[in-house]
Protein backbone atom coordinates (compact mmCIF):
# COMPACT_ATOMS: atom_id res chain seq x y z
CA UNK A 1 0.00 0.00 0.00
CA UNK A 2 2.84 2.83 1.04
CA UNK A 3 4.84 1.92 -2.45
CA UNK A 4 1.18 1.53 -4.08
CA UNK A 5 0.59 5.37 -2.93
CA UNK A 6 4.46 6.48 -3.18
CA UNK A 7 4.25 5.33 -6.99
CA UNK A 8 0.23 6.75 -7.72
CA UNK A 9 2.02 10.43 -6.76
CA UNK A 10 5.04 10.28 -8.29
CA UNK A 11 3.31 9.41 -11.84
CA UNK A 12 0.13 11.55 -11.54
CA UNK A 13 2.89 14.49 -11.46
CA UNK A 14 4.86 12.98 -14.59
CA UNK A 15 1.84 13.11 -16.29
CA UNK A 16 0.87 16.43 -15.40
CA UNK A 17 4.08 17.76 -16.03
CA UNK A 18 4.57 15.88 -19.43
CA UNK A 19 1.01 17.56 -20.77
CA UNK A 20 1.89 20.82 -19.53
CA UNK A 21 -0.60 21.55 -17.26
CA UNK A 22 1.74 22.99 -14.57
CA UNK A 23 1.96 26.80 -16.17
CA UNK A 24 -1.57 26.64 -17.93
CA UNK A 25 -4.25 29.39 -17.59
CA UNK A 26 -7.38 28.63 -15.83
CA UNK A 27 -9.89 30.13 -17.99
CA UNK A 28 -11.62 28.80 -20.87
CA UNK A 29 -12.08 31.58 -22.98
CA UNK A 30 -14.05 33.07 -26.15
CA UNK A 31 -13.68 35.84 -27.88
CA UNK A 32 -15.36 37.67 -31.19
CA UNK A 33 -13.60 39.34 -33.77
CA UNK A 34 -14.18 41.46 -36.44
CA UNK A 35 -13.71 38.42 -39.01
CA UNK A 36 -16.27 36.76 -37.34
CA UNK A 37 -13.55 34.04 -36.18
CA UNK A 38 -13.73 32.16 -32.95
CA UNK A 39 -10.79 31.60 -31.05
CA UNK A 40 -11.44 28.98 -28.49
CA UNK A 41 -8.48 28.79 -25.63
CA UNK A 42 -9.04 25.51 -23.34
CA UNK A 43 -6.83 25.27 -20.49
CA UNK A 44 -6.21 23.03 -17.39
CA UNK A 45 -5.01 24.92 -13.95
CA UNK A 46 -6.12 28.02 -11.77
CA UNK A 47 -5.53 31.53 -11.40
CA UNK A 48 -7.31 34.99 -11.21
CA UNK A 49 -10.14 35.47 -13.22
CA UNK A 50 -9.49 37.53 -16.37
CA UNK A 51 -11.22 38.50 -19.70
CA UNK A 52 -8.89 37.65 -23.01
CA UNK A 53 -9.57 40.52 -25.67
CA UNK A 54 -8.18 40.19 -29.70
CA UNK A 55 -6.67 43.17 -31.06
CA UNK A 56 -9.45 43.26 -33.41
CA UNK A 57 -12.15 42.51 -30.96
CA UNK A 58 -15.56 44.82 -31.19
CA UNK A 59 -17.29 42.49 -29.06
CA UNK A 60 -15.77 40.32 -25.66
CA UNK A 61 -17.22 37.70 -24.25
CA UNK A 62 -16.44 37.02 -20.77
CA UNK A 63 -14.59 33.84 -19.98
CA UNK A 64 -16.53 31.04 -18.57
CA UNK A 65 -16.63 30.67 -14.88
CA UNK A 66 -16.44 26.99 -14.32
CA UNK A 67 -13.99 24.83 -15.23
CA UNK A 68 -11.55 21.80 -14.56
CA UNK A 69 -7.99 22.98 -12.42
CA UNK A 70 -5.21 20.54 -11.47
CA UNK A 71 -1.80 19.54 -11.95
CA UNK A 72 1.47 19.48 -9.77
CA UNK A 73 1.70 22.10 -6.92
CA UNK A 74 3.48 22.79 -4.16
CA UNK A 75 0.85 25.04 -2.04
CA UNK A 76 -0.94 24.77 1.16
CA UNK A 77 1.91 24.13 3.12
CA UNK A 78 0.72 23.73 6.90
CA UNK A 79 3.38 24.38 9.74
CA UNK A 80 2.21 24.94 13.09
CA UNK A 81 2.05 22.52 16.88
CA UNK A 82 0.77 19.21 17.26
CA UNK A 83 -1.26 18.27 20.43
CA UNK A 84 -2.02 14.69 22.14
CA UNK A 85 -5.58 14.47 23.47
CA UNK A 86 -6.52 11.85 26.00
CA UNK A 87 -9.73 10.73 26.37
CA UNK A 88 -11.38 15.05 25.80
CA UNK A 89 -8.18 16.02 28.31
CA UNK A 90 -5.30 18.00 27.11
CA UNK A 91 -3.27 16.16 30.14
CA UNK A 92 -2.32 12.62 29.27
CA UNK A 93 -3.79 10.15 31.51
CA UNK A 94 -1.33 8.27 34.10
CA UNK A 95 -1.25 5.03 32.32
CA UNK A 96 -0.03 6.82 29.21
CA UNK A 97 2.61 9.16 31.31
CA UNK A 98 5.29 7.79 28.64
CA UNK A 99 3.78 10.29 26.11
CA UNK A 100 4.50 13.45 28.00
CA UNK A 101 5.61 15.99 26.01
CA UNK A 102 7.09 19.70 25.69
CA UNK A 103 4.54 21.49 23.73
CA UNK A 104 6.51 24.12 22.13
CA UNK A 105 8.63 21.36 20.45
CA UNK A 106 5.95 19.16 18.91
CA UNK A 107 5.17 20.05 15.91
CA UNK A 108 3.57 19.53 12.63
CA UNK A 109 4.67 19.76 9.23
CA UNK A 110 2.39 19.17 5.63
CA UNK A 111 2.25 19.79 1.91
CA UNK A 112 0.38 18.93 -1.09
CA UNK A 113 1.94 17.81 -4.14
CA UNK A 114 -0.67 17.55 -6.64
CA UNK A 115 -4.74 18.73 -6.65
CA UNK A 116 -7.19 17.90 -9.13
CA UNK A 117 -10.86 19.43 -8.75
CA UNK A 118 -13.48 22.35 -10.60
CA UNK A 119 -13.82 25.81 -10.06
CA UNK A 120 -17.95 26.54 -10.17
CA UNK A 121 -17.14 30.33 -10.31
CA UNK A 122 -15.15 32.75 -9.35
CA UNK A 123 -15.55 31.89 -5.12
CA UNK A 124 -16.25 28.20 -5.40
CA UNK A 125 -14.15 25.25 -5.89
CA UNK A 126 -13.90 21.65 -5.11
CA UNK A 127 -10.72 19.94 -5.40
CA UNK A 128 -9.22 16.77 -4.18
CA UNK A 129 -5.05 16.66 -3.40
CA UNK A 130 -2.69 14.78 -2.47
CA UNK A 131 0.57 15.14 -0.36
CA UNK A 132 2.93 14.56 3.04
CA UNK A 133 2.19 15.17 6.53
CA UNK A 134 4.43 14.53 9.53
CA UNK A 135 3.61 14.69 13.39
CA UNK A 136 6.95 14.95 16.09
CA UNK A 137 6.51 14.35 19.68
CA UNK A 138 8.95 15.57 21.48
CA UNK A 139 8.48 13.37 24.49
CA UNK A 140 9.86 14.59 27.82
CA UNK A 141 10.69 11.59 29.74
CA UNK A 142 13.71 8.97 29.48
CA UNK A 143 11.81 6.65 28.00
CA UNK A 144 12.60 4.37 25.07
CA UNK A 145 9.43 3.29 23.32
CA UNK A 146 10.19 -0.23 21.93
CA UNK A 147 9.78 -1.94 18.21
CA UNK A 148 7.90 -4.58 17.59
CA UNK A 149 5.64 -5.19 20.39
CA UNK A 150 2.34 -6.47 20.03
CA UNK A 151 1.23 -3.23 22.40
CA UNK A 152 2.77 0.19 22.82
CA UNK A 153 5.74 -0.14 25.79
CA UNK A 154 7.93 1.88 26.98
CA UNK A 155 10.70 1.37 29.20
CA UNK A 156 12.75 3.75 31.34
CA UNK A 157 16.10 4.09 30.23
CA UNK A 158 19.23 5.34 33.16
CA UNK A 159 20.84 7.96 30.45
CA UNK A 160 18.84 11.23 29.71
CA UNK A 161 18.12 12.20 26.58
CA UNK A 162 18.90 15.88 25.23
CA UNK A 163 16.16 14.98 22.41
CA UNK A 164 13.50 11.93 22.48
CA UNK A 165 11.38 12.46 19.30
CA UNK A 166 8.60 10.22 18.90
CA UNK A 167 7.17 10.86 15.12
CA UNK A 168 5.02 9.44 11.91
CA UNK A 169 4.67 10.28 8.62
CA UNK A 170 1.71 9.77 6.19
CA UNK A 171 0.21 10.36 2.74
CA UNK A 172 -2.70 12.34 2.79
CA UNK A 173 -5.47 12.82 0.55
CA UNK A 174 -7.66 16.04 1.91
CA UNK A 175 -11.00 17.01 0.21
CA UNK A 176 -11.74 20.74 0.24
CA UNK A 177 -14.40 23.06 -0.34
CA UNK A 178 -13.02 26.45 -0.47
CA UNK A 179 -14.88 29.56 -0.77
CA UNK A 180 -13.41 33.22 -1.59
CA UNK A 181 -14.34 36.39 -1.23
CA UNK A 182 -13.87 38.43 -4.29
CA UNK A 183 -10.25 40.74 -5.11
CA UNK A 184 -10.29 44.06 -3.26
CA UNK A 185 -8.35 47.01 -4.42
CA UNK A 186 -5.14 45.38 -3.54
CA UNK A 187 -6.18 42.23 -5.21
CA UNK A 188 -6.64 39.95 -2.54
CA UNK A 189 -9.30 37.85 -0.96
CA UNK A 190 -10.51 36.13 2.11
CA UNK A 191 -10.35 31.94 1.97
CA UNK A 192 -12.35 29.95 3.76
CA UNK A 193 -11.04 26.08 3.25
CA UNK A 194 -12.83 23.37 5.10
CA UNK A 195 -13.08 19.30 4.36
CA UNK A 196 -12.52 16.27 5.02
CA UNK A 197 -9.01 13.96 5.15
CA UNK A 198 -8.02 10.62 4.72
CA UNK A 199 -4.56 9.90 5.52
CA UNK A 200 -2.16 6.41 4.99
CA UNK A 201 0.81 5.79 7.46
CA UNK A 202 3.99 5.30 5.72
CA UNK A 203 6.35 4.83 9.15
CA UNK A 204 7.29 5.91 12.63
CA UNK A 205 10.28 6.41 13.81
CA UNK A 206 12.34 7.35 17.21
CA UNK A 207 14.89 9.83 17.31
CA UNK A 208 17.24 10.14 20.41
CA UNK A 209 20.03 11.61 21.51
CA UNK A 210 22.23 11.08 24.32
CA UNK A 211 26.05 11.95 25.27
CA UNK A 212 26.64 8.37 26.43
CA UNK A 213 24.52 6.84 23.21
CA UNK A 214 25.13 9.97 20.43
CA UNK A 215 22.42 9.80 17.74
CA UNK A 216 20.16 6.77 17.57
CA UNK A 217 17.08 5.98 14.73
CA UNK A 218 14.80 3.53 15.52
CA UNK A 219 11.72 2.63 12.75
CA UNK A 220 8.83 0.92 13.30
CA UNK A 221 5.29 1.90 13.00
CA UNK A 222 4.85 2.24 16.65
CA UNK A 223 0.88 1.18 16.89
CA UNK A 224 0.39 4.30 14.81
CA UNK A 225 -3.03 4.13 12.89
CA UNK A 226 -2.50 2.73 9.09
CA UNK A 227 -5.44 4.91 8.14
CA UNK A 228 -6.33 8.23 9.71
CA UNK A 229 -9.58 10.06 8.85
CA UNK A 230 -9.76 13.98 10.55
CA UNK A 231 -10.74 17.08 8.85
CA UNK A 232 -9.08 20.45 8.35
CA UNK A 233 -10.50 24.00 8.10
CA UNK A 234 -8.25 26.97 7.01
CA UNK A 235 -8.75 31.16 6.91
CA UNK A 236 -6.83 33.38 5.54
CA UNK A 237 -6.15 36.47 3.56
CA UNK A 238 -4.16 36.50 0.87
CA UNK A 239 -1.25 33.86 0.48
CA UNK A 240 -1.05 33.12 4.26
CA UNK A 241 -3.42 31.99 6.91
CA UNK A 242 -4.55 29.81 9.91
CA UNK A 243 -5.53 26.25 9.83
CA UNK A 244 -6.52 23.43 12.62
CA UNK A 245 -6.72 19.81 11.57
CA UNK A 246 -8.69 17.31 14.04
CA UNK A 247 -8.51 13.47 13.56
CA UNK A 248 -11.38 11.09 14.47
CA UNK A 249 -10.15 7.75 14.95
CA UNK A 250 -7.31 7.01 17.25
CA UNK A 251 -3.94 8.15 17.55
CA UNK A 252 -2.56 4.33 18.01
CA UNK A 253 -4.61 1.19 17.37
CA UNK A 254 -4.14 -0.01 20.49
CA UNK A 255 -6.30 -0.80 23.80
CA UNK A 256 -4.56 0.65 25.76
CA UNK A 257 -3.97 3.63 24.59
CA UNK A 258 -7.77 4.10 23.29
CA UNK A 259 -8.98 7.36 23.25
CA UNK A 260 -5.85 8.66 22.10
CA UNK A 261 -6.40 11.64 19.39
CA UNK A 262 -4.46 14.06 17.70
CA UNK A 263 -4.92 17.29 16.49
CA UNK A 264 -2.76 20.02 15.28
CA UNK A 265 -2.54 23.84 14.26
CA UNK A 266 -0.49 27.02 12.68
CA UNK A 267 0.17 28.92 9.88
CA UNK A 268 -0.69 27.72 6.18
CA UNK A 269 0.58 29.24 3.65
CA UNK A 270 -0.14 28.56 -0.19
CA UNK A 271 -3.72 29.47 -0.09
CA UNK A 272 -4.61 30.11 -3.83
Amino acid sequence: MKRFLMNLLVLSSLTALSSGQLLAQDENSLTFSKNKKYNINLSFGDSNDQTNVDQDSTKVVKAHKGRFLGGVTFTRLDIGFSRIIDNGSFSVSPKNDFLSYKGAKTSTISFDVLYFGYRFNPNFKVYVAGGFDWTMIRLKNDVTIQQNMPELVAIDDDVHFSKNRLSNSYVHIPLNFEFRSKENNKGKRFYLVLGPEVSFLLNGKVKQISDERGKQKFKDDYHFQPVRVGGTARIGYGGIGLFTKYYFNDMFDTDAQKGVKNMSFGITFGLN
